[in-house]
């Protein structure tokens, strides 16, 4: 089987790079938006100029409101306020807990 790496499917932007963005990004199992990131950023230069510089700033932007935006915190399971209250407590995804007071369903 051939290497799927060798190929490049429209333009020659990445044959010149050590290593091109595809493989360092699966091989790195990085999100989506990382990735696209680090491939505007890698071929800024030989295609699409400041404007693939503006795209990366742009998936940049987006990883920073997933990460560390606002609503980050309401994505997480228990809230940290709620965590020290869960510690000594097992909670199954059914809804039964077996706490101090033993079996509740």
């Amino acid at each position: 089987m051939n290497n799927p790496y060798d190929t490049q499917v429209g333009g020659s932007h990445y044959k010149d790079m050590k290593i091109q963005p595809s493989e360092f990004i699966n091989k790195n199992k990085l999100q989506f938006a990382e990735g696209n990131a680090i491939k505007y950023i890698c071929r800024h230069a030989s295609k699409g100029h400041a404007q693939d510089l503006e795209k990366a700033k742009h998936y940049i932007d987006m990883i920073i409101d997933r990460d560390y935006g606002d609503d980050t915190e309401k994505s997480k399971v228990f809230p940290s306020s709620l965590k020290d209250d869960l510690s000594n407590d097992i909670y199954y995804p059914s809804g039964a807990s077996i706490g101090k007071e033993g079996f509740d369903e």
